[in-house]
């Protein structure tokens, strides 16, 4: 998550400063949640056959190989190289999203939220270790700016594998990797997998598309990087920080109401960023954007693991990823030509009408409940 972070904070800077077209400053991002999307189902089934952890240090192989390739796109100002780490970037998140549903597959039934939740929380020292290592960074390497961010990452990556390595992680049982269950279309027919898939997507989806277009928005209206990383560092905190809460909070009111709280929270942040271009604006938006996400994510998360037996586990959890960064990454790859040809005020309009569907979707499974409980 770390790693993440100063991805967020620097690409579109870098991207903006080398790219050949300056429409084309997050498409490094774009390519890295297209490569997060393609990345899922095989990685889901990976770990099914071989076991998450040995997946789960691979993806970190996989991190060293993209640092050390942006590192030299950026001296090289190679913009088409520095967008190639993108992809493998992706390809590392897609592994590294798996966390979540490793500590749900361990935990019990009365835990499972909680569990979801703590693992999230490790943003929070990712909110603070990645802005502010872009910001130590960016001049290791002067004249060459954020190359020593990338290089930093490398040594993110070592440590994670030395934490993995001491992991005890459970491999998939014989009966699991014997028998797949139901079929795909008969599980996500099910209303609650229909609302659980729709919270974590648009939620990620309307994230992405606010937060990746901040840094440029911030530089537009005069504001400088250091303020930007700021921003951004306040966002992840308020991805992360609520998930010391967001467990328990979900066991005493269900996953619905912490659905809608999040649709509400989000449709707060885009008032606050329309209020006004100050970095404390952009500070509130974003701040309740993150509220927002960590509400939607982990309430939809925590949703789809009541929707499949665990011999389906592989190919639900796959097809909800996969659908989750298809959008994410059209969101990504959009949302710089968004900014640079509309202005914020569209960015951000744009994000009303898929919060208003996730609303008249929880209605909608409310009252299906009401009629069958159990859906």
């Amino acid at each position: 998550m770390s790693g993440s972070s100063l991805i967020l904070a620097t690409s579109p800077l870098v991207a903006h400063a080398i790219a050949p077209d300056k429409a084309l400053a997050t498409l490094p991002l774009a390519l890295q949640w297209v490569a997060t999307m393609s990345a899922t189902v095989p990685a889901s089934l990976l770990m099914r056959r071989f076991g998450r952890r040995t997946i789960f240090i691979a993806g970190q192989m996989i991190e060293m190989s993209g640092a050390a390739l942006a590192t030299y796109a950026i001296f090289a100002q190679s913009f088409w190289l520095f967008a190639a780490a993108g992809l493998i970037f992706g390809t590392h998140n897609a592994i590294w999203q798996y966390y979540r549903f490793a500590a749900a597959d361990t935990a019990s039934e009365a835990f499972k939220s909680r569990a979801i939740s703590f693992v999230l929380a490790g943003g929070v020292i990712a909110a603070i270790i990645g802005p502010e290592l872009a910001k130590w960074s960016r001049d290791l390497f002067s004249p060459v700016m954020f190359a020593g961010g990338f290089t930093a990452m490398i040594g993110l990556s070592v440590l994670t594998i030395l934490l993995l390595s001491r992991v005890d992680i459970p491999v998939p049982r014989a009966e699991e990797r014997a028998s797949s269950g139901r079929t795909l279309s008969v599980i996500a027919r099910q209303p609650t997998f229909v609302v659980a898939v729709l919270a974590a997507m648009i939620g990620y989806t309307i994230m992405t598309f606010v937060m990746t277009a901040t840094p440029l928005a911030m530089v537009s209206y005069g504001h400088v990087f250091d303020d930007a990383a700021w921003v951004i560092q306040w966002h992840i905190l308020g991805m992360y920080a609520p998930s010391f809460f967001t467990g328990h909070l979900i066991k005493r009111f269900g996953e619905a109401w912490m659905i809608f709280t999040g649709a509400v929270l989000m449709l707060l942040c885009i008032a606050v960023n329309m209020s006004g271009a100050g970095v404390w604006h952009f500070w509130g938006g974003l701040v309740l954007l993150g509220l927002g996400w960590n509400f939607l994510f982990i309430g939809g998360t925590t949703l789809l693991t009541s929707t499949h037996a665990p011999a389906e586990k592989a190919k639900v959890q796959a097809l909800n990823d996969f659908l989750v960064f298809s959008m994410v990454s059209a969101a990504a790859l959009a949302s710089g030509w968004v900014e640079h040809s509309f202005g914020w005020a569209t960015v951000n309009l744009a994000g009303v009408a898929p919060i208003l569907t996730v609303l008249a979707a929880l209605i909608w499974l409310m009252v299906m409940r009401r009629r069958a409980p159990g859906v």
